[in-house]
């Protein structure tokens, strides 16, 4: 029951922040770490503090509202995502990496696996990115991550693997078998 009124409480602390989120952002903060203080778990208040302080310029304070969330659940990917996001929002890629390869760890995600690899490719490491976008596809990432998949392999070198994606990519999006000419053109090119 104690755990039944403290989420009635975070959602009504939500809703309060939601109100005064436009003319007084501060007190929506205010609010919303109340319903993050409250949660029983994880849940609304802690993306939309974070989003707030995003808003508000205060890329610290929604990575440490990121690493609260996930102290208190380390079994919840959804914190670590959180986190991940966070770590982007305060420039520390690395972190960032880490936080979505603990949700990956904990669940086999696409978005964590797509975040995790566009992280791979932007340091140099193609071969890593093609596989964190082979495991996105995997775990139903679709048409996207298969484009990804080829871009990171075209990057690797491994064109013939590189080809072999595109050509799944062709089958599952529209007029894609007409379109795979030029988009090979284009991922070769961003490749060389």
């Amino acid at each position: 029951m104690l755990r039944s009124v403290r989420a009635t409480l975070a959602r009504f602390a939500v809703r309060r922040a939601a109100a005064c989120q436009r003319h007084a952002p501060h007190r929506a903060a205010l609010w919303l770490r109340l319903g993050c203080a409250l949660s029983p778990a994880f849940a609304d208040p802690f993306p939309a503090l974070v989003h707030l302080y995003r808003a508000l310029e205060d890329r610290l304070s929604a990575l440490a509202v990121a690493h609260t969330a996930v102290r208190r659940f380390p079994g919840n990917p959804d914190a670590g995502m959180l986190l991940g996001e966070a770590c982007q929002m305060a420039f520390r890629q690395r972190d960032a990496l880490g936080a979505y390869e603990q949700a990956l760890a904990l669940e086999e995600r696409p978005d964590a696996a797509m975040a995790a690899g566009e992280l791979y490719l932007r340091a140099g490491e193609a071969s890593n990115a093609a596989a964190r976008f082979a495991r996105a596809y995997a775990a139903g990432g679709g048409a996207a991550a298969l484009r990804a998949n080829a871009q990171a392999l075209y990057q690797a070198g491994d064109i013939r693997a590189a080809d072999e994606a595109l050509s799944l990519w062709a089958t599952q999006v529209p007029d894609g078998l007409e379109r795979l000419a030029d988009v090979r053109a284009e991922l070769r090119g961003r490749g060389a």
